[in-house]
Parts: structure tokens; sequence; C-alpha cells
């Protein structure tokens, strides 16, 4: 038996709701490496989300593990932009155009996976490089 309450069985992986400091808890009793984060994802769709069915606990792990992916997409989406903004300020248009090269295909694979919109997309592709010709 383990001495976190609500934690039956490491074995188990019971999905029961935790509090932040029995998450943290675990975290150091469990073997291996464990990414907190998750496991705070974890405690937050089980506060709110209370699966009944085998079917549900899954699709809600699923949901967490597609938020982390997306979020990750969303993020690199922001700092490629940043980056061509950056260079802009700087003043050299070859440096930017490279960037925004670079750039352009970011933003073209975050929309073809709709985690952006692709009038979005390109409404950032179009004031980039009108940016860009602008510096000449």
């Amino acid at each position: 038996m383990s001495a976190l309450p609500g934690w039956h069985s490491v074995k188990a992986r019971s999905y029961r709701a935790f509090s932040r400091t029995s998450v943290c808890q675990l975290a150091s009793i469990l073997p291996g490496k464990i990414n907190l984060l998750a496991l705070h994802q974890l405690h937050y769709i089980n506060r709110i989300f209370m699966a009944n069915s085998a079917q549900a606990r899954k699709r809600a792990r699923q949901a967490a593990a597609l938020n982390q992916h997306n979020s990750s997409l969303r993020s690199m989406y922001r700092t490629s932009i940043r980056r061509v903004r950056e260079a802009i300020q700087a003043g050299d248009q070859t440096a930017a155009t490279e960037v925004y090269r670079k750039a352009s295909g970011v933003i073209d694979r975050v929309a073809d996976k709709n985690i952006i919109h692709k009038n979005k997309a390109a409404r950032h592709k179009s004031r980039l490089a009108a940016a860009i010709k602008s510096m000449a």
C-alpha cells in the first residue's frame, strides 16, 4: 500500500483526482522520469471530467496528449513569426528573407494540421512578406 491518498497501486495507475501536493509526491516515488506537466494536466482533466468508463478515461488521456502536441506546434508557429519580426526590425533584408522562408514552411505545416485557420496563415505570411518587401 502506498502512503498517498487515492493512489491504491502504482501498477493500477488509478485515474482519481489528486491534490497538487500528492501529484508531486507521486512523481517522487514513481520509477523513471515522470513529466510533471503531464501529471498536472491529468489532475486538471480528472477534476473537470470524471470518466465513468474505460473508453472515457482513454479519451481523456488522448485529449491531454493531443493538447500537449498542439500547444507545442502553436508555440513553434508563434516563435517563427517572432523571429521574422525581429529580423525585420534588425534591418537586414537578406537575413529577414531567409528567416521568412523557414517560417513560411512552419506556418503552412501548422495550418495544414488545423491548428490555425488557413486564412490566418495566409494573412500572416502576406503581412510578413509585405514588411520584408517594404524594407528595400
